[in-house]
């Protein structure tokens, strides 16, 4: 007897459902992450670890995710927490977006995705060409997101903060709570008991917040699983540069973790360009970090960041393997 198949509804409910508990840890990770940082971290700390030349900690900024790797998922409620204690928007900017990428768990999955799936594919209209292997793949996804992650924060320095962040994070990088003032809304009598609450307050606030939005993106990323059929992947191979496009608008729809985005890249019959692209793009902006960063940055600010990474992203994915 054979077993029915499952209705799109039935899978988006899959779908939602399988994203959601699989995020979730990520998140709450993040945000007690950012509850620590809120209680323990005195404001101005890190700053105070970055260089005095604006450009060369913006530099640095993107080297940080070797040091504390986070995942896209959790990256936002940690970069809104050292907003508030005074680490400079262009650095942060910088760090939420080279964390995904830049650390060594994805440094070693990507290897791991291209060490298998060596071998030739062919384009529609061109010749076929060999895959890239593994060391190459994985250097030119570092180097392009240095890059582009270094490029976004030093043009956030020649904008005022007001333009970027949100009224609410705004006020508060402004104005940093101390720990005394906090204190005082615990009830706690003891100092390291105030700071626990104080943290574990601020970890349910947090993830509140941001699991709200991430909610409202893995819906949607659903939906597009759930109702889009497989036939569009021949459009993928039409040509190189509609392969870039269609690859980089899938990594943003699919919201996949960086950590497994390569296993998914590395089998898709498309060219080393627009693999590039798609492992690039998708840690920085999918539809479940656009709703996210909308607690914490302005939606304009939300929008050409979108905007600007997509056409970045894919001219420099394109010209990268001609070099």
């Amino acid at each position: 007897m054979d077993t029915p198949a499952l209705s799109p509804f039935t899978d988006f409910c899959y779908l939602f459902l399988s994203i959601l508990l699989e995020g979730a840890p990520f998140i709450l990770l993040g945000t007690v992450i950012s509850g620590l940082i809120d209680a323990y971290l005195p404001p101005g700390l890190i700053d105070r670890w970055l260089p005095r030349n604006r450009v060369m900690a913006v530099i640095l900024s993107a080297l940080m995710g070797l040091i504390f790797p986070v995942c896209e998922c959790a990256i936002v409620p940690v970069i809104r927490r050292l907003i508030r204690k005074g680490l400079p928007v262009s650095c942060a900017i910088t760090y939420m977006l080279a964390a995904p990428i830049i650390n060594p768990i994805v440094v070693l999955s990507t290897m791991k995705a291209f060490t298998s799936s060596v071998g030739q594919f062919s384009l529609r209209g061109a010749e076929t060409v060999v895959a890239a292997g593994p060391i190459y793949m994985s250097g030119s996804r570092l180097l392009i997101a240095f890059i582009v992650t270094v490029g976004v924060g030093l043009l956030v320095l020649l904008v005022k903060k007001e333009s970027v962040l949100k009224a609410g994070v705004l006020a508060g990088s402004a104005h940093p709570g101390t720990f005394t003032d906090d204190l005082a809304h615990t009830g706690a009598n003891s100092v390291s008991g105030g700071k626990l609450v104080l943290a574990m307050r601020t970890t349910m606030r947090d993830f509140v917040d941001t699991a709200m939005y991430f909610s409202i993106g893995i819906a949607i990323t659903s939906v597009f699983k759930a109702y889009v059929t497989q036939d569009l992947i021949v459009l993928f191979n039409q040509s190189e540069g509609l392969g870039i496009v269609l690859m980089m608008a899938l990594a943003f729809v699919l919201s996949l973790c960086s950590t497994s985005d390569a296993f998914i890249a590395a089998n898709f019959p498309v060219s080393q360009a627009a693999k590039l692209a798609f492992l690039v793009y998708g840690p920085m902006m999918d539809v479940k970090l656009t709703f996210m960063y909308l607690s914490v940055f302005r939606g304009k600010f939300v929008a050409l960041l979108a905007i600007g990474l997509f056409v970045v992203i894919g001219l420099l994915s394109y010209y990268w393997v001609r070099l």
